[in-house]
C-alpha cells in the first residue's frame, strides 16, 4: 500500500476513538435525498461504511431489510445499541461480507472517499442484483454566510461543488452517474457542534495541542458570535450531495 493510501486508511480507522461524539454531533440525512437514492421497489439494502448508523436508522424506519457494514468495531457497537435488530457486520468496501447478488441497493454515506475504488467497485458489482443501484451521499455544511462561514475558517470549509468535482468514476456495467442536491437545515445543541468538530478525522488525528486549540476556537465562537451566544439551539444549513448509478 502506498504511503498516501496508508495515511487514508489510518484516518478512516481513526473514528473509533470518537464514536460517541460522531453519533452525537453528525447530522442525519434528509428524506428527499434518500428517496432519490433508492430504486423503486428496493427491499434489501446495504449501508456500506455505516459508521454509527446515521443513515441506517433512516433506512430501517422505511421498513427496508438493511445490513450495515463498517470496518470499525466501536462504530458498529454504537449502531447495534440503537438498532439491535439490524445486522451489523465488520467488513469493508474492498471485502464485503455478503453473498453475490444479495442486495437491491448499496448506499454509501460520507465514506466513498475512504474506499480503494479499484478494489471496491468489483465488490459492489458482485453483491448488487441486476438493475441494482449504487447511491452515494455527503452532507456538506453550507458555510457561505454568517457564523457557519466563521466555523469553516476554524475547521476548514466544505464545498458541495468540490465533492462533485472530486471525481467519482464508475465503469460498465454501471450506467451513467446522476447528480442531485438537497438544501436543508439541521438543528443541534452547542455541545453537539463541539462533538461534530471533535469527530472529524483531521481533528482526531491532530496532535493534542492542535486538537485542543481547534476546540477552544469553536467554544469561543459559540460564546461570542451574536447569533450563537446564549443560544440553546443552533440552525446549521447543509447541502446534501447525492450521486446514483444503476447496474445494467
Amino acid at each position: 500500500m502506498s504511503q498516501s493510501g496508508q495515511g487514508r486508511r489510518d484516518r478512516s480507522l481513526s473514528f473509533g476513538s470518537q464514536a460517541a461524539a460522531y453519533e452525537r454531533g453528525r447530522p442525519s440525512y434528509p428524506p428527499e435525498a434518500i428517496d432519490w437514492l433508492l430504486p423503486a421497489g428496493a427491499r434489501d439494502v446495504l449501508d456500506l461504511g455505516a459508521g454509527t448508523g446515521k443513515l441506517t436508522a433512516r433506512l430501517v424506519e422505511r421498513g427496508l431489510d438493511v445490513v450495515a457494514v463498517d470496518p470499525i468495531a466501536e462504530m458498529l457497537e454504537v449502531l447495534a445499541t440503537a438498532l439491535p435488530d439490524t445486522p451489523a457486520l465488520l467488513g469493508s468496501a474492498e471485502q464485503i461480507p455478503l453473498p453475490d447478488n444479495s442486495v437491491d441497493a448499496v448506499l454509501v454515506a460520507q465514506a466513498w472517499n475512504w474506499f480503494d475504488a479499484g478494489r471496491a467497485i468489483p465488490e459492489l458489482i458482485r453483491v448488487l442484483r441486476p438493475g441494482g443501484r449504487l447511491g452515494l451521499v455527503w452532507n456538506t455544511r453550507d458555510d457561505r454566510l454568517g457564523w457557519v462561514k466563521q466555523l469553516g475558517a476554524i475547521i476548514g470549509s466544505e464545498d458541495a461543488r468540490g465533492v462533485i468535482d472530486a471525481g467519482v468514476s464508475l465503469p460498465e456495467p454501471f450506467g451513467p452517474i446522476e447528480n442531485h442536491q438537497v438544501e436543508w437545515t439541521n438543528y443541534l445543541t452547542p455541545q453537539a457542534l463541539i462533538d461534530l468538530v471533535a469527530s472529524r478525522s483531521y481533528c482526531i488525528t491532530s496532535p493534542d495541542a492542535v486538537r485542543t486549540r481547534t476546540l477552544e476556537q469553536v467554544r469561543n465562537l459559540l460564546a461570542t458570535h451574536p447569533a450563537l451566544a446564549g443560544a440553546s439551539g443552533l440552525a446549521m444549513p447543509y447541502v446534501t450531495v447525492c450521486m446514483r448509478a444503476t447496474l445494467h
